[in-house]
């Protein structure tokens, strides 16, 4: 599948699981971006509107807290991250362990 997300990109889609968990909903931009301790909303919008050019998260125009995360857990993408965990640095592993723990993915 190959989605590569930044480090914020990671960390706003973290958020919006957790915040989905405990709340039942998504979360607003403004709650993103405190929670986080981000500069402004816009900056929040940016990173949301890249995640969703990426497919990894749905937006439904009209409607407040609309975000939604899109599965892309495919069996590749476990697949390409195990591959990759084979070949790279005790540092490297670390960060692709913790982006498969945000993404929900079994690299075990």
């Amino acid at each position: 599948m190959g989605i590569k997300l930044t480090k914020k990109q990671l960390a706003v889609l973290g958020f919006l699981q957790d915040f989905e968990e405990e709340n039942g909903y998504s979360p607003s931009y403004r709650e993103i971006m405190t929670g986080l301790g981000l500069s402004s909303v816009s900056a929040v919008a940016e990173h949301i509107d890249n995640l969703v050019s990426k497919g990894v998260v749905k937006k439904v125009p009209g409607a407040a807290r609309s975000l939604e995360i899109l599965d892309y857990k495919h069996e590749e993408t476990v697949e390409l991250f195990k591959a990759r965990m084979l070949d790279c640095s005790e540092e490297d592993k670390k960060v692709l362990m913790r982006a498969g723990e945000i993404l929900g993915l079994d690299l075990e």
